[in-house]
């Protein structure tokens, strides 16, 4: 059984920083492409950062580019989001996400087949 536990989230004053982890199961990370996702409060879902399983590529969205860090562990079935120089308008549910195959990603919310429950973030002080 396919399973993703994200875990790390909490509260944080801006500037601070936080790593999100996604616990993976039940499959060979290693085959997948992984990505994290966000949701804010009456905001649509959003794609933050994403990894492919092949050459390890990486994309970002612009408003997250030089402060969030996304890695991957396949030997622990683990996946990472490192994220710094946190803002307020951070503040959301962020969600780790896989699809299979993996040679790209993309942060196209139906392209992910797996996703996890959601680690709530917040940023304010």
């Amino acid at each position: 059984q396919v399973q993703l536990v994200e875990s790390g989230g909490g509260l944080v004053q801006p500037g601070g920083s936080l790593r999100l982890s996604c616990a993976a199961s039940g499959f060979t990370l290693g085959d997948y492409a992984i990505a994290w996702f966000r949701q804010a409060p009456g905001k649509e879902r959003e794609g933050v950062s994403c990894m492919t399983s092949t050459d390890g590529s990486t994309s970002y969205a612009d408003s997250v580019k030089g402060r969030f860090t996304i890695s991957r562990d396949n030997a622990q079935n683990m996946v990472y989001l490192q994220m710094n120089s946190l803002k307020p308008e951070d503040t959301a549910i962020y969600y780790c996400a896989i699809t299979y195959g993996g040679f790209y990603c993309s942060f196209t919310t139906y392209e992910y087949e797996y996703w996890g429950q959601g680690t709530q973030v917040t940023v304010s002080s």
